[in-house]
């Protein structure tokens, strides 16, 4: 097997792992919520108790390597060629809520550069998993992005950060636009769903802002995977660091990123 097959192999235990945890929490954490500083952002123990199996499993194999988690922060040589990128609960309002849309996101930087994906969906039992160059899949089947081309014809997904309450840059104006030119778009609350549905077809794009690197590093190389396009909202290419993406099926990437760089701005809104 190539370096990347054990990565991906070592991830997937470590998600699954975390997902059987969180499966064990729902419906149970009521009383162990709390904030993080800002409105919505919450942290549970399920959070917690996702994120030490997860460190448990990528300490046992890879001590030497670098890791970035939402919870416990920067671990190791941020420096190492290898950084393994992690939410150990995407989606913590949902979960909190019962609301089925959350995933456990592990993702491996080498180099700076997305080579490796897991997420897991243990609601429903879904793992989505990518490595560079050898594909993507959900629950080991290949899947392949939509080929939707039209704008008109497309179901878009995004997101609202947590700061939405505070600062104009909120995607509140994006969101509108967009869901004029398109049959709709969705907010499910979970970046690395978004990602992964995006993956498999169920989704034709996503964009969002105000994201940390935690919610997107697996889903980049899934979507690419998958046949997808991840770059800024401009096309550049991305900088996981920016807290922005645009992630499609390729075929609306540039029209998307036109829309998005055009959009009036939210007091023009009637």
């Amino acid at each position: 097997m190539t370096n990347l097959q054990i990565f991906l192999d070592i991830a997937t235990e470590a998600a699954l792992a975390a997902g059987a945890v969180l499966q064990g929490y729902l419906g149970k954490v009521e009383d162990a919520i709390t904030e993080k500083g800002r409105p919505g952002d919450l942290v549970t123990v399920a959070d917690k108790a996702s994120e030490a199996v997860i460190l448990q499993v990528l300490g046992r194999h890879f001590s030497d390597h670098a890791i970035l988690t939402e919870e416990s922060g920067k671990l190791g040589d941020q420096k190492n060629e290898f950084l393994w990128v992690i939410d150990p609960l995407d989606g913590t309002t949902n979960f909190a809520h019962q609301y089925p849309f959350f995933a456990v996101s592990i993702g491996l930087l080498i180099n700076g550069v997305p080579q490796v994906g897991v997420i897991y969906d243990p609601f429903h039992d879904e793992l989505f998993r990518a490595a560079q160059d050898l594909g993507a899949t959900r629950n080991r089947i290949p899947i392949r992005v939509s080929d939707t081309s039209e704008l008109s014809k497309s179901l878009l997904v995004t997101g609202f950060a947590y700061d939405r309450r505070e600062t104009s840059d909120n995607n509140y104006a994006e969101f509108c636009h967009l869901t004029h030119l398109t049959q709709g778009v969705r907010r499910s609350g979970s970046a690395s769903v978004d990602l992964a549905h995006v993956a498999c077809g169920r989704l034709d794009g996503y964009w969002e802002r105000g994201l940390s690197p935690w919610d997107i590093a697996a889903g980049i190389i899934i979507v690419r995977e998958a046949g997808g396009k991840v770059t800024a909202y401009d096309c550049t290419p991305i900088k996981i660091e920016s807290g922005r993406i645009l992630a499609t099926n390729g075929h609306l990437h540039e029209i998307l990123s036109q829309e998005l760089q055009q959009v009036p701005p939210l007091s023009a809104w009637k």
